[in-house]
């Protein structure tokens, strides 16, 4: 018996080369909406505060760079 994940990859194996463009454009949004999910959810719950404090501390002592 397949997997989850076996089943979905025979599936996109099976995709033309247009439905695969498009499953790949809609997975790549899909994937970024979960990732910025993640990274306001990170905030919210204070689990960056460490590394964004150590950061403005660096860059007070003139450690970073202007981009």
């Amino acid at each position: 018996m397949m997997n989850k994940i076996e089943a979905i990859e025979k599936d996109v194996q099976s995709l033309n080369l247009e439905e695969l463009a498009k499953f790949r454009a809609w997975f790549a949004e899909y994937d970024a909406e979960l990732w910025d999910e993640q990274i306001a959810s990170d905030i919210t719950n204070g689990q960056l505060d460490t590394l964004s404090s150590v950061a403005l501390a660096e860059h007070k002592d003139g450690k970073s760079t202007i981009l």
